[in-house]
Protein backbone atom coordinates (compact mmCIF):
# COMPACT_ATOMS: atom_id res chain seq x y z
CA UNK A 1 0.00 0.00 0.00
CA UNK A 2 2.88 2.32 1.02
CA UNK A 3 4.46 1.64 -2.23
CA UNK A 4 1.39 2.21 -4.22
CA UNK A 5 0.54 5.83 -2.19
CA UNK A 6 4.24 6.68 -3.25
CA UNK A 7 3.63 5.70 -6.96
CA UNK A 8 0.89 7.87 -7.22
CA UNK A 9 1.35 11.12 -5.49
CA UNK A 10 4.89 11.38 -7.74
CA UNK A 11 2.46 10.63 -10.60
CA UNK A 12 0.21 13.67 -9.32
CA UNK A 13 3.09 15.39 -9.27
CA UNK A 14 4.42 14.84 -12.94
CA UNK A 15 0.85 15.72 -13.86
CA UNK A 16 1.63 19.18 -11.89
CA UNK A 17 4.70 20.01 -13.62
CA UNK A 18 3.11 19.52 -16.92
CA UNK A 19 -0.05 21.20 -16.85
CA UNK A 20 2.02 24.30 -15.59
CA UNK A 21 4.23 24.03 -18.22
CA UNK A 22 1.58 23.91 -20.60
CA UNK A 23 -0.41 26.93 -19.35
CA UNK A 24 3.01 29.00 -18.91
CA UNK A 25 3.48 28.95 -22.40
CA UNK A 26 2.12 27.21 -25.22
CA UNK A 27 5.35 28.20 -27.68
CA UNK A 28 7.52 26.18 -25.68
CA UNK A 29 5.55 23.20 -26.37
CA UNK A 30 5.81 24.43 -30.21
CA UNK A 31 9.70 24.91 -30.22
CA UNK A 32 9.94 21.21 -28.77
CA UNK A 33 7.71 19.70 -31.01
CA UNK A 34 9.40 21.50 -33.84
CA UNK A 35 12.91 20.83 -33.43
CA UNK A 36 14.57 17.58 -31.66
CA UNK A 37 18.26 17.83 -31.07
CA UNK A 38 18.97 20.74 -32.92
CA UNK A 39 16.95 18.53 -36.30
CA UNK A 40 14.12 20.62 -37.76
CA UNK A 41 10.83 18.53 -38.01
CA UNK A 42 9.07 19.17 -41.28
CA UNK A 43 6.38 16.02 -40.70
CA UNK A 44 7.91 14.18 -43.14
CA UNK A 45 11.87 12.31 -43.22
CA UNK A 46 14.68 14.64 -44.20
CA UNK A 47 18.10 14.13 -44.81
CA UNK A 48 19.00 15.15 -41.01
CA UNK A 49 16.46 13.31 -39.03
CA UNK A 50 16.40 10.67 -41.04
CA UNK A 51 20.12 9.98 -42.73
CA UNK A 52 19.59 6.20 -42.90
CA UNK A 53 16.78 6.80 -45.45
CA UNK A 54 17.66 9.97 -47.56
CA UNK A 55 20.98 11.10 -48.60
CA UNK A 56 22.01 14.68 -49.01
CA UNK A 57 19.53 16.80 -51.00
CA UNK A 58 16.94 14.14 -51.38
CA UNK A 59 13.68 15.51 -50.49
CA UNK A 60 11.92 11.61 -50.59
CA UNK A 61 14.27 8.96 -50.25
CA UNK A 62 16.06 8.13 -53.63
CA UNK A 63 14.89 11.13 -55.33
CA UNK A 64 16.92 14.58 -55.23
CA UNK A 65 15.39 18.47 -55.42
CA UNK A 66 16.87 18.83 -58.42
CA UNK A 67 14.94 15.62 -59.87
CA UNK A 68 11.71 17.54 -58.59
CA UNK A 69 12.67 20.65 -59.88
CA UNK A 70 13.28 19.06 -63.30
CA UNK A 71 9.89 17.34 -63.00
CA UNK A 72 8.15 21.20 -62.47
CA UNK A 73 9.77 22.77 -65.46
CA UNK A 74 9.15 19.75 -68.09
CA UNK A 75 5.39 20.09 -66.97
CA UNK A 76 5.36 23.68 -67.61
CA UNK A 77 6.82 23.60 -70.70
CA UNK A 78 4.33 21.02 -72.08
CA UNK A 79 1.65 23.29 -70.74
CA UNK A 80 0.38 26.03 -72.90
CA UNK A 81 1.03 29.56 -72.74
CA UNK A 82 -0.42 31.31 -70.00
CA UNK A 83 -1.59 28.36 -68.21
CA UNK A 84 -1.84 27.63 -64.46
CA UNK A 85 -1.93 24.32 -62.96
CA UNK A 86 -3.54 23.36 -59.61
CA UNK A 87 -2.18 20.20 -58.00
CA UNK A 88 -4.22 19.44 -54.95
CA UNK A 89 -2.85 16.97 -52.60
CA UNK A 90 -5.12 14.05 -50.99
CA UNK A 91 -7.26 15.03 -47.65
CA UNK A 92 -7.31 12.79 -44.99
CA UNK A 93 -10.22 10.67 -44.58
CA UNK A 94 -11.47 9.97 -41.50
CA UNK A 95 -12.62 6.35 -40.54
CA UNK A 96 -14.54 7.69 -37.42
CA UNK A 97 -14.98 11.40 -35.87
CA UNK A 98 -11.40 10.66 -34.50
CA UNK A 99 -9.76 7.94 -36.18
CA UNK A 100 -8.08 8.71 -39.23
CA UNK A 101 -7.41 6.37 -41.99
CA UNK A 102 -3.58 5.75 -42.95
CA UNK A 103 -2.88 8.63 -45.42
CA UNK A 104 -1.49 8.54 -48.84
CA UNK A 105 -0.82 11.04 -50.79
CA UNK A 106 -1.98 11.79 -54.35
CA UNK A 107 -0.09 10.66 -57.08
CA UNK A 108 0.57 14.02 -58.81
CA UNK A 109 1.44 16.45 -55.73
CA UNK A 110 3.80 13.97 -54.70
CA UNK A 111 5.31 13.87 -58.16
CA UNK A 112 5.72 17.39 -58.28
CA UNK A 113 6.34 18.47 -54.69
CA UNK A 114 7.55 15.77 -52.97
CA UNK A 115 4.92 16.32 -50.29
CA UNK A 116 3.74 13.50 -48.12
CA UNK A 117 1.69 15.51 -45.98
CA UNK A 118 -2.16 16.09 -46.23
CA UNK A 119 -4.07 19.55 -46.89
CA UNK A 120 -1.48 21.63 -49.20
CA UNK A 121 -2.19 22.92 -52.80
CA UNK A 122 0.44 23.69 -55.12
CA UNK A 123 0.42 25.93 -58.40
CA UNK A 124 2.45 25.86 -61.00
CA UNK A 125 2.82 28.47 -63.92
CA UNK A 126 6.02 29.82 -65.64
CA UNK A 127 5.57 33.57 -64.07
CA UNK A 128 5.26 32.26 -60.60
CA UNK A 129 7.10 28.86 -60.95
CA UNK A 130 6.09 26.45 -58.06
CA UNK A 131 3.52 28.52 -55.44
CA UNK A 132 2.78 25.92 -52.28
CA UNK A 133 0.03 27.30 -49.83
CA UNK A 134 0.45 25.02 -46.93
CA UNK A 135 -2.05 23.91 -43.98
CA UNK A 136 -2.60 26.38 -41.22
CA UNK A 137 -1.64 24.56 -38.27
CA UNK A 138 -2.46 25.44 -34.93
CA UNK A 139 -0.40 24.78 -31.42
CA UNK A 140 -2.90 23.09 -30.37
CA UNK A 141 -2.65 20.43 -33.22
CA UNK A 142 0.96 19.91 -32.88
CA UNK A 143 0.13 18.53 -29.53
CA UNK A 144 -1.70 16.27 -30.98
CA UNK A 145 -1.07 15.16 -34.18
CA UNK A 146 3.04 16.50 -34.15
CA UNK A 147 4.39 18.93 -36.60
CA UNK A 148 3.85 19.08 -39.92
CA UNK A 149 5.57 20.93 -42.47
CA UNK A 150 4.99 24.84 -43.23
CA UNK A 151 5.98 27.63 -45.23
CA UNK A 152 9.37 27.68 -44.49
CA UNK A 153 9.93 24.24 -45.13
CA UNK A 154 7.76 24.83 -48.59
CA UNK A 155 10.43 27.40 -49.32
CA UNK A 156 13.31 25.67 -47.68
CA UNK A 157 13.07 22.06 -48.11
CA UNK A 158 10.62 21.56 -51.00
CA UNK A 159 12.08 24.51 -52.86
CA UNK A 160 9.19 26.44 -53.68
CA UNK A 161 9.37 29.63 -55.16
CA UNK A 162 7.32 31.31 -53.06
CA UNK A 163 4.83 29.76 -50.34
CA UNK A 164 2.00 30.91 -47.87
CA UNK A 165 -0.18 30.01 -45.44
CA UNK A 166 -3.79 28.44 -46.80
CA UNK A 167 -5.71 30.58 -45.11
CA UNK A 168 -4.00 32.81 -48.01
CA UNK A 169 -5.25 31.51 -50.92
CA UNK A 170 -8.83 32.78 -51.41
CA UNK A 171 -6.78 36.45 -51.83
CA UNK A 172 -4.27 35.08 -53.88
CA UNK A 173 -5.51 32.59 -55.82
CA UNK A 174 -8.24 34.37 -57.90
CA UNK A 175 -5.87 36.76 -59.44
CA UNK A 176 -3.42 33.88 -60.23
CA UNK A 177 -6.65 32.34 -62.31
CA UNK A 178 -7.92 35.56 -63.81
CA UNK A 179 -4.43 36.28 -65.50
CA UNK A 180 -4.71 32.91 -66.95
CA UNK A 181 -5.76 31.34 -70.19
CA UNK A 182 -6.17 28.09 -69.27
CA UNK A 183 -6.43 26.32 -65.39
CA UNK A 184 -5.57 22.77 -65.57
CA UNK A 185 -6.17 20.85 -62.20
CA UNK A 186 -6.18 17.38 -60.80
CA UNK A 187 -9.70 17.05 -61.18
CA UNK A 188 -9.98 13.83 -59.44
CA UNK A 189 -8.30 14.84 -56.27
CA UNK A 190 -10.52 14.79 -53.14
CA UNK A 191 -9.97 18.91 -51.87
CA UNK A 192 -12.56 21.62 -52.77
CA UNK A 193 -10.61 24.39 -51.41
CA UNK A 194 -10.24 26.11 -54.26
CA UNK A 195 -12.93 24.90 -56.10
CA UNK A 196 -15.76 27.40 -54.44
CA UNK A 197 -13.83 30.23 -55.59
CA UNK A 198 -15.63 32.46 -57.55
CA UNK A 199 -13.07 33.24 -60.25
CA UNK A 200 -12.38 29.04 -60.39
CA UNK A 201 -16.07 28.96 -61.04
CA UNK A 202 -16.14 31.71 -63.54
CA UNK A 203 -13.16 30.02 -65.79
CA UNK A 204 -15.08 26.98 -65.25
CA UNK A 205 -18.38 28.07 -67.02
CA UNK A 206 -16.03 29.80 -69.88
CA UNK A 207 -14.26 26.74 -70.67
CA UNK A 208 -11.12 27.54 -69.13
CA UNK A 209 -10.44 24.65 -66.23
CA UNK A 210 -9.54 21.21 -67.93
CA UNK A 211 -8.06 18.16 -66.26
CA UNK A 212 -4.08 18.07 -65.90
CA UNK A 213 -3.94 14.08 -65.45
CA UNK A 214 -2.96 13.58 -69.30
CA UNK A 215 -0.04 15.98 -68.61
CA UNK A 216 1.18 14.68 -65.51
CA UNK A 217 0.44 10.32 -66.57
CA UNK A 218 2.62 11.18 -69.57
CA UNK A 219 5.29 12.40 -67.09
CA UNK A 220 4.87 9.82 -65.29
CA UNK A 221 5.02 6.95 -68.27
CA UNK A 222 9.04 6.51 -68.58
CA UNK A 223 10.82 6.64 -65.44
CA UNK A 224 13.73 7.83 -64.14
CA UNK A 225 17.21 6.02 -63.22
CA UNK A 226 16.02 7.10 -59.83
CA UNK A 227 12.29 5.65 -60.43
CA UNK A 228 13.60 2.59 -61.66
CA UNK A 229 15.62 1.75 -58.54
CA UNK A 230 12.83 2.36 -56.42
CA UNK A 231 10.65 0.04 -58.00
CA UNK A 232 12.79 -2.73 -58.24
CA UNK A 233 13.52 -2.42 -54.54
CA UNK A 234 9.12 -2.88 -54.26
CA UNK A 235 9.74 -5.66 -56.54
CA UNK A 236 12.43 -7.50 -54.69
CA UNK A 237 10.34 -6.20 -50.92
CA UNK A 238 7.29 -7.97 -52.38
CA UNK A 239 8.54 -10.66 -54.39
CA UNK A 240 10.88 -11.77 -50.99
CA UNK A 241 7.96 -11.51 -49.05
CA UNK A 242 5.61 -13.88 -51.39
CA UNK A 243 8.10 -16.68 -51.12
CA UNK A 244 7.56 -16.27 -47.74
CA UNK A 245 4.02 -16.47 -47.70
CA UNK A 246 3.99 -19.56 -50.11
CA UNK A 247 6.28 -21.53 -47.60
CA UNK A 248 3.58 -20.98 -44.89
CA UNK A 249 0.66 -21.71 -46.87
CA UNK A 250 1.82 -25.56 -46.34
CA UNK A 251 0.59 -25.57 -42.66
CA UNK A 252 -1.48 -22.37 -42.51
CA UNK A 253 -4.18 -22.45 -44.94
CA UNK A 254 -6.50 -19.01 -43.58
CA UNK A 255 -6.84 -16.69 -46.25
CA UNK A 256 -6.26 -14.25 -43.29
CA UNK A 257 -3.12 -15.85 -42.08
CA UNK A 258 -1.56 -15.30 -45.58
CA UNK A 259 -3.00 -12.01 -45.99
CA UNK A 260 -1.00 -11.28 -42.41
CA UNK A 261 1.83 -12.82 -43.35
CA UNK A 262 2.42 -11.03 -46.64
CA UNK A 263 1.95 -7.52 -44.95
CA UNK A 264 4.11 -8.50 -42.13
CA UNK A 265 7.15 -9.61 -44.16
CA UNK A 266 6.53 -6.36 -46.37
CA UNK A 267 6.63 -4.28 -43.49
CA UNK A 268 9.71 -5.86 -42.28
CA UNK A 269 11.90 -5.64 -45.41
CA UNK A 270 11.13 -2.15 -45.62
CA UNK A 271 7.83 -1.52 -47.24
CA UNK A 272 5.76 1.57 -45.95
CA UNK A 273 2.42 0.03 -46.69
CA UNK A 274 0.34 -2.58 -49.20
CA UNK A 275 0.03 -1.22 -52.62
CA UNK A 276 -3.55 -2.55 -52.33
CA UNK A 277 -5.34 -4.84 -49.70
CA UNK A 278 -3.93 -8.23 -50.50
CA UNK A 279 -6.32 -11.08 -52.65
CA UNK A 280 -6.02 -14.26 -51.36
CA UNK A 281 -8.42 -16.29 -53.18
CA UNK A 282 -8.60 -19.94 -51.99
CA UNK A 283 -10.63 -22.46 -54.30
CA UNK A 284 -13.12 -20.82 -55.94
CA UNK A 285 -12.37 -17.24 -54.39
CA UNK A 286 -9.92 -17.55 -56.69
CA UNK A 287 -12.60 -16.87 -59.79
CA UNK A 288 -13.35 -13.62 -58.45
CA UNK A 289 -11.21 -10.79 -59.70
CA UNK A 290 -10.43 -8.60 -57.22
CA UNK A 291 -11.55 -10.89 -54.42
CA UNK A 292 -11.04 -9.28 -50.91
CA UNK A 293 -12.79 -10.54 -47.75
CA UNK A 294 -10.16 -12.88 -47.15
CA UNK A 295 -12.14 -15.07 -44.83
CA UNK A 296 -12.14 -18.65 -45.94
CA UNK A 297 -9.89 -21.75 -44.93
CA UNK A 298 -8.27 -23.47 -48.33
CA UNK A 299 -9.68 -26.76 -48.47
CA UNK A 300 -7.63 -29.23 -49.68
CA UNK A 301 -6.65 -30.03 -52.84
CA UNK A 302 -7.73 -26.30 -53.75
CA UNK A 303 -5.23 -23.87 -55.31
CA UNK A 304 -4.51 -20.42 -53.30
CA UNK A 305 -4.36 -17.50 -55.60
CA UNK A 306 -2.47 -14.34 -54.27
CA UNK A 307 -2.45 -10.79 -55.81
CA UNK A 308 -0.24 -8.67 -53.81
CA UNK A 309 1.86 -5.58 -54.43
CA UNK A 310 3.75 -2.75 -51.76
CA UNK A 311 4.88 0.76 -51.63
CA UNK A 312 8.37 1.56 -50.90
CA UNK A 313 8.58 5.41 -50.69
CA UNK A 314 5.90 6.08 -53.19
CA UNK A 315 6.56 3.96 -55.40
CA UNK A 316 4.39 0.37 -56.64
CA UNK A 317 4.86 -3.33 -57.14
CA UNK A 318 2.43 -5.83 -58.03
CA UNK A 319 2.77 -9.82 -58.21
CA UNK A 320 0.08 -12.91 -58.75
CA UNK A 321 1.00 -16.32 -58.19
CA UNK A 322 -1.18 -19.55 -57.71
CA UNK A 323 -0.49 -22.83 -56.37
CA UNK A 324 -1.83 -25.41 -55.09
CA UNK A 325 -0.90 -25.41 -50.95
CA UNK A 326 -0.61 -28.96 -50.89
CA UNK A 327 1.76 -29.26 -53.02
CA UNK A 328 0.26 -30.91 -55.78
CA UNK A 329 -1.64 -30.01 -59.10
CA UNK A 330 -4.77 -32.05 -59.93
CA UNK A 331 -4.76 -32.96 -63.99
CA UNK A 332 -7.46 -30.10 -64.25
CA UNK A 333 -5.33 -27.58 -62.52
CA UNK A 334 -2.46 -28.65 -64.50
CA UNK A 335 -4.18 -28.51 -67.58
CA UNK A 336 -5.35 -24.47 -67.01
CA UNK A 337 -2.39 -23.80 -65.52
CA UNK A 338 -0.27 -24.66 -67.92
CA UNK A 339 -2.02 -22.84 -70.63
CA UNK A 340 -1.76 -19.36 -68.52
CA UNK A 341 1.77 -19.64 -67.62
CA UNK A 342 2.46 -20.67 -71.19
CA UNK A 343 0.55 -17.42 -72.33
CA UNK A 344 2.50 -15.20 -69.72
CA UNK A 345 5.85 -16.34 -71.01
CA UNK A 346 4.79 -15.59 -74.62
CA UNK A 347 3.36 -12.10 -73.66
CA UNK A 348 6.70 -11.35 -71.67
CA UNK A 349 8.64 -12.06 -74.90
CA UNK A 350 6.47 -9.03 -76.53
CA UNK A 351 7.64 -6.73 -74.11
CA UNK A 352 9.94 -4.43 -76.04
CA UNK A 353 10.26 -0.74 -77.14
CA UNK A 354 7.65 0.16 -79.80
CA UNK A 355 5.22 -2.88 -78.87
CA UNK A 356 1.79 -1.79 -77.00
CA UNK A 357 0.09 -3.21 -74.15
CA UNK A 358 -2.64 -3.30 -76.70
CA UNK A 359 -1.06 -5.53 -78.95
CA UNK A 360 -0.01 -7.59 -76.56
CA UNK A 361 -3.39 -7.98 -75.20
CA UNK A 362 -4.72 -8.81 -78.68
CA UNK A 363 -1.91 -11.96 -78.79
CA UNK A 364 -3.18 -13.38 -75.02
CA UNK A 365 -6.52 -13.28 -76.37
CA UNK A 366 -5.90 -15.57 -79.42
CA UNK A 367 -3.76 -17.53 -77.16
CA UNK A 368 -6.50 -18.18 -74.50
CA UNK A 369 -9.30 -18.74 -76.93
CA UNK A 370 -7.48 -21.14 -79.00
CA UNK A 371 -6.28 -23.07 -75.39
CA UNK A 372 -9.85 -22.66 -74.20
CA UNK A 373 -11.25 -23.89 -77.24
CA UNK A 374 -8.89 -27.11 -76.98
CA UNK A 375 -9.75 -27.67 -73.48
CA UNK A 376 -13.76 -27.62 -74.63
CA UNK A 377 -14.17 -24.64 -72.17
CA UNK A 378 -15.44 -22.38 -75.11
CA UNK A 379 -17.01 -24.06 -78.35
CA UNK A 380 -15.75 -23.07 -81.62
CA UNK A 381 -16.97 -20.03 -83.10
CA UNK A 382 -17.77 -18.84 -79.83
CA UNK A 383 -15.23 -16.46 -78.68
CA UNK A 384 -17.67 -14.07 -76.76
CA UNK A 385 -17.69 -16.41 -73.89
CA UNK A 386 -14.44 -15.33 -73.32
CA UNK A 387 -15.31 -12.26 -71.58
CA UNK A 388 -16.79 -13.83 -69.16
CA UNK A 389 -14.10 -16.05 -68.23
CA UNK A 390 -11.59 -13.30 -68.33
CA UNK A 391 -12.50 -10.10 -68.40
CA UNK A 392 -9.36 -8.21 -67.84
CA UNK A 393 -6.66 -6.82 -69.96
CA UNK A 394 -3.60 -8.61 -69.76
CA UNK A 395 -1.76 -5.46 -68.37
CA UNK A 396 -1.56 -2.20 -67.27
CA UNK A 397 0.96 0.77 -66.47
CA UNK A 398 2.38 0.59 -63.24
CA UNK A 399 4.22 2.99 -60.63
CA UNK A 400 3.15 5.77 -58.68
CA UNK A 401 -0.51 4.56 -58.62
CA UNK A 402 -1.27 0.75 -59.01
CA UNK A 403 -3.24 1.50 -62.32
CA UNK A 404 -0.14 4.19 -63.23
CA UNK A 405 -0.87 6.56 -66.43
CA UNK A 406 -4.50 5.80 -66.59
CA UNK A 407 -5.69 8.31 -69.44
CA UNK A 408 -2.53 7.25 -71.49
CA UNK A 409 -3.95 4.71 -74.51
CA UNK A 410 -3.05 1.14 -74.87
CA UNK A 411 -2.44 2.37 -78.05
CA UNK A 412 0.90 4.20 -77.04
CA UNK A 413 4.10 2.63 -78.48
CA UNK A 414 6.39 0.88 -75.01
CA UNK A 415 9.50 2.88 -74.08
CA UNK A 416 12.69 2.37 -72.12
CA UNK A 417 11.96 2.87 -68.86
CA UNK A 418 8.03 1.97 -68.87
CA UNK A 419 7.13 -0.58 -66.08
CA UNK A 420 3.55 -2.35 -66.96
CA UNK A 421 2.63 -5.75 -65.74
CA UNK A 422 1.48 -8.88 -68.05
CA UNK A 423 -1.35 -11.09 -66.18
CA UNK A 424 -2.91 -13.49 -68.23
CA UNK A 425 -5.69 -15.33 -66.21
CA UNK A 426 -8.67 -17.95 -66.11
CA UNK A 427 -11.62 -17.21 -63.94
CA UNK A 428 -14.45 -20.04 -63.98
CA UNK A 429 -17.02 -19.37 -61.37
CA UNK A 430 -18.44 -22.96 -59.34
CA UNK A 431 -22.25 -22.61 -61.52
CA UNK A 432 -22.33 -21.78 -64.84
CA UNK A 433 -23.01 -17.79 -65.80
CA UNK A 434 -24.06 -15.84 -68.61
CA UNK A 435 -23.95 -19.09 -71.63
CA UNK A 436 -20.49 -20.16 -70.29
CA UNK A 437 -20.16 -23.91 -70.72
CA UNK A 438 -17.01 -25.27 -69.14
CA UNK A 439 -16.44 -28.83 -68.20
CA UNK A 440 -17.19 -29.71 -64.84
CA UNK A 441 -13.64 -30.73 -64.15
CA UNK A 442 -12.40 -26.94 -64.02
CA UNK A 443 -15.48 -25.61 -62.11
CA UNK A 444 -14.60 -23.62 -59.29
CA UNK A 445 -10.85 -23.08 -60.45
CA UNK A 446 -9.79 -19.24 -60.31
CA UNK A 447 -5.82 -19.07 -62.00
CA UNK A 448 -3.49 -15.52 -62.72
CA UNK A 449 0.25 -15.42 -63.09
CA UNK A 450 1.06 -11.63 -63.07
CA UNK A 451 4.78 -10.45 -63.24
CA UNK A 452 5.88 -6.82 -63.40
CA UNK A 453 8.44 -5.92 -66.69
CA UNK A 454 10.39 -2.82 -67.28
CA UNK A 455 10.89 -1.85 -70.55
CA UNK A 456 14.69 -1.55 -71.56
CA UNK A 457 16.28 -0.36 -74.90
CA UNK A 458 17.16 -4.18 -76.27
CA UNK A 459 13.59 -5.46 -74.59
CA UNK A 460 12.59 -5.74 -71.01
CA UNK A 461 13.72 -6.96 -67.24
CA UNK A 462 11.13 -8.88 -65.10
CA UNK A 463 11.19 -7.60 -61.98
CA UNK A 464 9.53 -10.59 -60.26
CA UNK A 465 11.45 -12.90 -61.93
CA UNK A 466 13.01 -14.18 -58.90
CA UNK A 467 9.29 -15.88 -57.33
CA UNK A 468 8.64 -19.60 -59.13
CA UNK A 469 5.64 -20.15 -61.57
CA UNK A 470 7.46 -23.43 -63.54
CA UNK A 471 5.07 -26.45 -61.77
CA UNK A 472 7.97 -28.21 -60.91
CA UNK A 473 9.85 -25.40 -59.14
CA UNK A 474 6.28 -24.57 -57.26
CA UNK A 475 5.61 -27.72 -56.06
CA UNK A 476 9.19 -28.37 -54.89
CA UNK A 477 9.10 -24.97 -53.21
CA UNK A 478 5.64 -25.59 -51.44
CA UNK A 479 6.45 -29.25 -50.59
CA UNK A 480 9.72 -27.63 -48.92
CA UNK A 481 7.09 -25.51 -46.43
CA UNK A 482 6.22 -28.20 -43.83
CA UNK A 483 9.28 -29.74 -43.48
CA UNK A 484 11.49 -28.20 -41.27
CA UNK A 485 10.65 -30.19 -38.35
CA UNK A 486 8.85 -33.24 -37.27
CA UNK A 487 5.74 -31.14 -35.69
CA UNK A 488 5.89 -28.87 -38.96
CA UNK A 489 5.75 -31.82 -41.10
CA UNK A 490 2.77 -33.42 -39.37
CA UNK A 491 0.48 -30.18 -39.23
CA UNK A 492 1.80 -30.44 -42.99
CA UNK A 493 0.38 -33.44 -43.34
CA UNK A 494 -2.37 -33.31 -41.74
CA UNK A 495 -3.18 -29.81 -43.60
CA UNK A 496 -3.88 -31.70 -47.08
CA UNK A 497 -5.97 -34.47 -45.65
Amino acid sequence: MATAARFLRRTLRASEVASRLLSTSHSIVRRVAYTTGGIIDVGQPTPKSHPELLADEEITPGITSEEYISRRKKLVDALPEKSLAIIASADQQMMTDVVPYSFRQNGDYLYITGCTQPGGVAVLSKETGLCMFMPDKHKEDVIWEGQTAGVEAAVDFFKADKAFPLSEMKKILPEMIEQSKVVYHNAKASTSSYRNFDAFRRASLNNKVKDLTHYTDELRWIKSKSEIKLMRESASIVSQSLLQTMLLSRTHREESQLAAKIEYECKMRGAQRMAFHPVVGGGVNGSVVHYSRNDKKIKSGDLVLMDVGCEYHGYLSDLTRTWPPCGRFSAAQEELYSLILETNKECIKLCKPGTSIREIHHHSVKMLISGFQELGIIGKGKSIQYNYLNPTSIGHSLGMDIHDSTSLAFDKPLEPGVVITIEPGIYIPSVPILNEKAPDRFRGIGIRIEDEVLITENGHEVLTASVPKEIPHLTTLINMGGGGSMTESHEARAACN
